[in-house]
C-alpha cells in the first residue's frame, strides 16, 4: 500500500464518498451548460475540477483548444495540434499514424489520461493511448489540464489530463457539413455530418476517411501509408423535470504501415448515461462506458492480436450549498485482455470512491480532494489534492497547491509472458505548484512552476537470477516553469507558450529520454473580411534518446501556414501549408518526421 496518506484518510474517502449516494454531471453534460458562458481567453472548463469553472476560477494551468481553434488549422493529427503547447511535447517515429507518445510535464503518455466526453481511452496492455490513430475532425474542442489529478480520475493522472469533445448538436435544426480535400503524398480527406436540437433532443452525426501513401520513416526507405475511418453518433435528449438521457459511440478504425511490419487499428468509445436532478441542489449521474483498444500487428516475428477492454461504471454527485460546491461519488471498471500472446492474467477490476470540495471564501478559495482505489492486480492507492486561490485584485489571482498521484504497471509490465514481473508497485508521484493568472477584456497570460517528485518508476533491470525484468528501481524529480498568454483585438488572435522542463534521473543526474527541456509555440491568425490567414512557429530544443544521454537529437523549429476563403454563404476553402521550410527533424533516434506539405479542402456548412 501507498503510506503517503493514514489509513484514516482511507476510512475518510469512504464516508465522504457516501454522503450523497447518487451521481452528477459527467464532464460531457457540464460543457454543454457551460458553452453559453464560454469566452474565448478565460473559458469555462470541466476537466480540472469535475464541475463548470472558468480557467481562472479551476486553479489549474488548463489550455481550452476551441472549435475555431480545431477549424482554423485542420490538422491531419491531434498530435500536431497538441505540439508546443504549454507543458505538452509529442515524439514519433514518423508522421501520418506512426507511433507516438504525448508527454504532460515530462511524464510520458501512460503517465496522463485520454478521456473522450468523460469517457477514459488507452490500452490496458501497453498502459498509454494511442493519439495518432483519432482524427481531429471528430472533435471540436480540448482542454489541457497539466498536473496531478489523482485524486479525481485515479490511475496515470500523474503529468494531466487530456480531455476531447464531440460536437454537442446545441445549435436548433439540422445543421448539415461536408469537407472534401488532398494534397501530398497522394492524401485525401473526406469528411461528412450534421448536428442540430429538436425540442429537448440533441444529436451529432459524423463519418470521416483518411488515407495516404506517406513518407519514409527512415532516410532511403520507402513511403510508409495510413487510412483511417471513423464514425460518430452522439444523441441526448433532456425532459421538462430536468432529466437528462443520452449515449455516446465513436470508432475508428485503419491500417498503418511503419518500418518492419504493418497493422491494423480498432480505437472505440462507447458510453450511455442517465441524469436525474434529486433536488434543486443537488444532481445525479450514471455513465455505463466501455472503451477498446485493438491491435493486429503482421511483422518480422509474426502475426500478434491484442484486444483490451475497459468497462467503467461511474456514479457521481454535485451538491450546492450556496457558493460552494460538493462532489462525491464511486466508480467501478474492469480492464480486460485478449491476446494471441499467453497472458498470465487477462482481467482485473478497480473499485474506487472520491470525493472533492470547492469552497469559495472570495477572495480565497479552496480545492481539496481525496479518492481510494482499491485494484485486484497492486492492492490499494489513496490520492489527494489540496489547492489554495487568492484574488490579488480583479485581474490577478494566485494560486498554489499539492497533489498526489500514481501510475499503474501495465499488463506488459505485469504479465507479459516470461517477463512480466507481477510483484511490481504502482509509480508515485508527489507535485508542488505555484501560479498566477492576469485576466483582462481582451488578453490574459499564466505563469506557473512546478517540481514533480516521481518514485519506484518501473524499468527493466538484472533480477537476482539474471534475467531482465521490469521493476521498481528508479526516482525521477522534474522542474519546470510555463508561461502562456493569448489576445484577441482587431481581428487578431494571438496565441504563446514557453516551456522550461528539467526532467532529472535522480539516480544518475542524466536528463530522462526523449524529453527537450526548451519549447515555444507562436500562433497568430487575422480575419480580413471572407479572408483568414494564419501561421504556428514550434520550437524545441535538444534531447537524448536514450537514458544513458549519449544519443543527442538535434532541437528544431517549424513554421506552418494557412489560409482560408468563405467564398459563398456556408462554403469555404482552406488551404495548409505544413513544415513550410521543409525541415528535417528527428524525436526518436533513426526515425524522420515528414518534410513540407500542403493540403487544400473545401467545406460546406463549417
Amino acid at each position: 500500500m501507498n503510506h503517503r496518506f493514514h489509513t484514516t484518510a482511507k476510512r475518510a474517502a469512504f464516508c465522504m464518498a457516501a454522503l450523497p449516494l447518487a451521481i452528477s454531471f459527467s464532464a460531457q453534460a457540464q460543457y454543454a451548460e457551460a458553452t453559453t458562458e464560454l469566452a474565448a481567453l478565460d473559458p469555462v472548463v470541466v476537466t480540472a475540477t469535475l464541475a463548470p469553472r472558468t480557467a481562472n476560477e479551476s486553479l489549474s494551468s488548463v489550455t481550452v483548444l476551441d472549435e475555431a481553434t480545431f477549424r482554423r488549422q485542420d490538422p491531419t493529427s491531434l498530435t500536431d495540434l497538441l505540439r508546443g503547447q504549454p507543458g505538452v511535447d509529442i515524439t514519433s517515429n514518423g508522421s501520418f499514424g506512426k507511433n507516438s507518445s504525448v508527454y504532460l510535464r515530462g511524464t510520458p503518455s501512460d503517465a496522463s489520461v485520454l478521456m473522450i466526453d468523460g469517457i477514459r481511452l488507452r490500452s490496458a496492455t501497453a498502459g498509454g493511448a494511442a493519439f495518432q490513430y483519432l482524427d481531429p475532425r471528430m472533435f471540436d474542442r480540448a482542454e489541457i489540464v497539466r498536473g496531478p489529478r489523482g485524486s479525481l480520475y485515479g490511475a496515470d493522472a500523474v503529468g494531466g489530463v487530456i480531455q476531447l469533445f464531440t460536437p454537442d448538436g446545441e445549435e436548433e435544426g439540422p445543421r448539415p457539413r461536408i469537407s472534401v480535400g488532398g494534397g501530398s503524398f497522394n492524401t485525401q480527406r473526406l469528411s461528412a455530418g450534421v448536428s442540430g436540437r429538436e425540442g429537448g433532443t440533441r444529436y451529432s452525426f459524423a463519418a470521416s476517411h483518411f488515407n495516404t501513401d506517406g513518407q519514409p520513416v527512415r532516410r532511403g526507405g520507402d513511403d510508409k501509408g495510413y487510412d483511417n475511418t471513423s464514425a460518430l453518433a452522439r444523441v441526448a435528449h433532456t425532459f421538462e423535470s430536468g432529466a437528462e438521457v443520452g449515449m455516446l459511440a465513436l470508432r475508428a478504425r485503419g491500417n498503418n504501415e511503419y518500418d518492419g511490419g504493418e497493422n491494423d487499428f480498432v480505437q472505440q468509445v462507447a458510453g450511455i448515461y442517465g441524469e436525474v436532478p434529486v433536488t434543486d441542489t443537488w444532481q445525479s449521474r450514471l455513465t455505463l462506458s466501455e472503451a477498446r483498444d485493438e491491435l493486429d500487428t503482421l511483422d518480422n516475428f509474426g502475426d500478434s492480436i491484442i484486444d483490451t477492454r475497459t468497462q467503467t461504471a461511474r456514479w457521481q454527485n454535485n451538491l450546492q450549498f450556496g457558493a460552494h460546491e460538493l462532489i462525491a461519488g464511486a466508480e467501478i471498471s474492469e480492464d480486460r485482455v485478449s491476446s494471441t500472446n499467453d497472458f498470465d492474467v487477462t482481467s482485473r477490476d478497480n473499485t474506487a470512491v472520491f470525493t472533492q470540495g470547492l469552497l469559495d471564501f472570495s477572495p480565497f478559495t479552496i480545492q481539496a480532494s481525496l479518492r481510494y482505489d482499491d485494484n485486484e492486480a497492486y492492492d490499494d492507492e489513496v490520492t489527494g489534492s489540496l489547492a489554495l486561490g487568492y484574488e490579488l485584485d480583479n485581474d490577478h489571482t494566485l494560486r498554489a497547491s499539492v497533489g498526489t498521484a500514481f501510475k499503474a504497471p501495465s499488463f506488459n509490465d505485469l504479465y507479459w509472458p516470461n517477463s512480466g514481473n507481477p510483484d511490481l508497485n504502482p509509480e508515485t508521484s508527489e507535485t508542488v505548484e505555484v501560479g498566477v493568472r492576469g485576466q483582462y477584456s481582451q488578453w490574459f497570460w499564466d505563469l506557473a512552476a512546478f517540481q514533480n517528485d516521481y518514485d519506484d518508476l518501473i524499468a527493466w533491470a538484472p533480477t537476482s537470477s539474471g534475467l531482465w525484468a521490469p521493476q521498481n528501481v528508479n526516482r525521477a524529480r522534474i522542474r519546470g516553469a510555463e508561461l502562456a498568454s493569448g489576445v484577441e483585438v482587431n481581428d487578431w488572435t494571438l496565441q504563446a507558450a514557453f516551456t522550461y522542463l528539467d526532467p532529472e534521473d535522480r539516480d544518475t543526474g542524466n536528463r530522462l529520454a526523449r524529453r527537450a527541456s526548451q519549447s515555444v509555440r507562436l500562433d497568430a491568425d487575422r480575419e480580413l473580411g471572407d479572408w483568414s490567414f494564419g501561421g504556428s512557429l514550434v520550437a524545441q530544443g535538444y534531447r537524448y534518446d536514450n537514458v544513458a544521454n549519449t544519443q543527442r537529437l538535434g532541437g528544431y523549429g517549424l513554421v506552418n501556414l494557412r489560409a482560408g476563403w468563405r467564398f459563398a454563404p456556408l462554403w469555404s476553402a482552406r488551404v495548409t501549408l505544413e513544415n513550410a521550410f521543409d525541415k528535417e527533424y528527428s524525436t526518436s533516434r533513426d526515425y524522420i518526421n515528414a518534410g513540407r506539405a500542403g493540403f487544400l479542402s473545401v467545406h460546406f456548412g463549417q
